[in-house]
């Protein structure tokens, strides 16, 4: 299932858009999906590493050497 969303554009990022979407046959909402998707991830992952940072700032986590995860995991030599 799919949700239907409007989004507004500035007229550049717009005419940008229409120009591929008619150079290459695919319609606009295809290439507005393929640029979230693919950046949506990104954009997760950054707010994850902010959280677990933020964490570290307040001394609720740590962080190991890779020492210490060898230590742990008896991968050390």
């Amino acid at each position: 299932m799919s949700k239907q969303t409007a989004l507004r554009l500035p007229d550049e990022t717009y005419e940008r858009l229409r120009v591929l979407s008619e150079r290459t046959g695919r319609t606009a909402a295809y290439y507005m999906r393929q640029a979230i998707e693919q950046h949506l991830e990104d954009l997760e992952d950054i707010y994850l590493a902010e959280q677990v940072l933020e964490r570290l700032k307040r001394g609720e986590s740590r962080t190991y050497t890779l020492a210490e995860v060898e230590r742990e995991l008896d991968l050390d030599d």
